[in-house]
């Protein structure tokens, strides 16, 4: 079977591993929900299947979109996001309820694609740089060098144009040497530099911005380049603004703005957030019609559907769409039928308790306690959380989640906040810089705001 060419869809990474690799790198950032987790593996797994396939089946395969059921704080948005770097695919998280009906105060749904593609061209554009840094680099050094040097003057004899040439050389790479000691670094050069500006327009009743910023950029392409003004800064700045300027001559925008619509095209990941809030019960009125509205309008973008953007036409057949909605007053069959049936792959995540706070606390590689151990760690102070200590953190956390409002693993960032609250003020100040948090301190810190309940409402 003759495999299909599609631009590199799945991270090189990604290729290499198998469903259950893909799970265990998500638990190292995410715990617990391990069936999320799996359909998420599979999605991506499932991309790498694509690529091997005949380019007329290939066409026919569709993602299966996802859709996580679960209240707020457990990990949805955490696990979509993981996936896209995972997959190294151009990510978006959009909140369905920021959408509305053509005529009412929102943005245009077609709006989360245009975002996808200008996040994509940012990814390619970086990774085009890094490809010709060296090059331009060098460019640089030699521009820097013709603007520190004055021109040579022509002389009448040959003997003496070629000792001219001689002594010039010399003087440039004696400069070029200082310049790589940082001997230069405190010397000031005078450059061209060119202003970022944008004319003012008047928009058009009727017109969308985006089709506004396409027309006028097409039709006063020169308009846009902005003047140059002349500047004196210093050599490192100078440089690093000629490294800027000899990258962008270097790189190919068209075949950056082409490779970035394929790759949002084939790998695309959107992550569609709060999808309950849209989700109406038929029959209702008032804010419900326009509920339906929206979803309506995101519809065709699940669906397939072609949005035009300034980098050209984009097609939304294969981009990866993963809704998530806590529905806790409406249900995933209160969204409009076609709109249930975009979505087959359903999942529900768990609610969060004391263990896994526990584990949220100390397991995953930026783990809450060690973020905090390494910002204070900044200031000098070395503190350390006994597993007491911990322990009495998860309590508090479940304690409060229980008596006023659900937020899952956030309710740890108050309450860490809360804890260390002190120490990250006086942190400078300290004479002592070895600090032990313990189950006693915790107490001494938290207790008497978890049992005023009315107080813990505020503050934690």
């Amino acid at each position: 079977m003759t495999p299909i060419y599609l631009p590199q869809s799945v991270g090189p990474l990604a290729q290499a591993l198998t469903p259950r690799q893909i799970v265990a790198e998500l638990d190292k950032y995410v715990i617990g929900q391990h069936n999320a987790k799996r359909a998420v593996a599979i999605a991506l797994r499932n991309r790498m299947r694509r690529q091997k396939l005949a380019p007329e089946l290939a066409e026919e395969i569709a993602p299966k979109n996802i859709l996580m059921i679960g209240p707020t704080g457990v990990g949805k948005t955490e696990i979509a996001r993981r996936l896209a770097r995972l997959a190294q695919s151009p990510f978006i998280k959009v909140e369905a309820s920021k959408f509305t009906e053509v005529g009412y105060v929102g943005r245009d749904v077609e709006s989360m694609v245009r975002d996808l593609v200008e996040l994509a061209v940012d990814m390619v554009r970086g990774e085009r740089m890094t490809e010709v840094r060296i090059k331009a680099e060098q460019h640089a050094e030699e521009r820097l060098l013709d603007l520190m040097l004055p021109p040579t003057r022509s002389v009448g004899f040959e003997e003496d144009q070629g000792a001219g040439r001689e002594q010039a050389h010399e003087t440039r790479e004696k400069l070029r040497a200082q310049l790589h000691d940082g001997k230069l670094d405190q010397r000031f050069v005078e450059i061209d530099v060119r202003e970022k500006s944008f004319p003012s327009f008047e928009i058009i009743a009727g017109s969308s911005v985006e089709e506004v910023d396409i027309n006028i950029k097409d039709m006063l392409p020169g308009l846009f380049q902005g003047r140059t003004r002349r500047r004196r800064v210093p050599i490192p700045e100078a440089l690093e603004y000629l490294l800027e300027e000899e990258q962008q001559k270097l790189i190919d925008m068209e075949s950056v703005s082409r490779t970035a619509v394929e790759r949002v095209e084939q790998a695309g990941i959107i992550f569609i957030d709060e999808i309950d809030k849209i989700a109406g019960r038929e029959g209702g009125q008032g804010p419900d019609v326009s509920r339906e509205g929206v979803q309506r309008d995101i519809l065709p973008i699940v669906e397939g559907t072609t949005v035009n953007t300034k980098y050209g036409m984009v097609t939304t057949d294969h981009i990866l769409f993963i809704a998530a909605g806590a529905f806790h007053v409406s249900k995933p069959s209160d969204l409009i039928p076609e709109l249930q049936g975009r979505f087959p792959i359903r999942v529900e995540l768990n609610a969060l308790g004391r263990d896994e706070f526990v584990r949220i606390l100390t397991e995953p590689k930026s783990a809450l306690v060690k973020q905090y151990m390494a910002l204070l760690e900044t200031e000098g102070v070395d503190i350390r959380f006994t597993t007491d200590a911990i322990d009495r953190i998860a309590d508090f956390a479940t304690l409060v989640n229980d008596r006023t409002e659900n937020i899952g693993a956030r309710r740890l960032h108050t309450v860490m906040e809360k804890l260390l609250d002190e120490i990250s003020f006086e942190a400078p100040d300290l004479p002592e810089k070895s600090i032990t948090i313990d189950a006693a301190y915790v107490e001494r810190m938290l207790a008497d705001i978890v049992k005023n309940e009315d107080l813990s409402r505020y503050i934690l």
